[in-house]
């Protein structure tokens, strides 16, 4: 396992009722257990990415992308549904990776457990 992973997996495990599984071969994130928030790939299809694929609120993807091309991306199969690519090998800060797993969750998950990750984080 990567380190890289074993720091996505902490992130996304500490969100309320989050599970994982693969998905499509890849180690996913699912709010309880059924809704994808976080995908991690490493060199999928061989597009030489260390990234994360994450579910991101509306007009997030092309802020990042346009504003901050080095560590953002429209990712395949997803990328037209607004979510976001997240490179996890470019320098980009964990605050910044985490901020995208958490505001993927937010995306994701009903608004209860939403609050519920606020109040354990505060």
């Amino acid at each position: 396992m990567s380190a890289e992973l074993d720091r996505v997996r902490t992130l996304c495990m500490a969100l309320p009722e989050v599970t994982e599984r693969l998905s499509h071969g890849s180690p996913t994130w699912f709010v309880r257990g059924k809704k994808t928030f976080v995908m991690f790939l490493n060199d999928h299809h061989g597009d030489g990415r260390l990234a994360l694929w994450c579910a991101a609120p509306e007009g997030m993807q092309q802020a990042l992308v346009e504003g901050e091309p080095d560590h953002y991306f429209r990712p395949p199969y997803v990328g037209h549904r607004g979510w976001i690519g997240v490179h996890l090998n470019t320098g980009l800060d964990w605050n910044e990776i985490a901020g995208a797993i958490e505001d993927a969750y937010a995306e994701i998950a009903p608004t209860s457990l939403v609050e519920r990750a606020a109040r354990r984080a505060s």
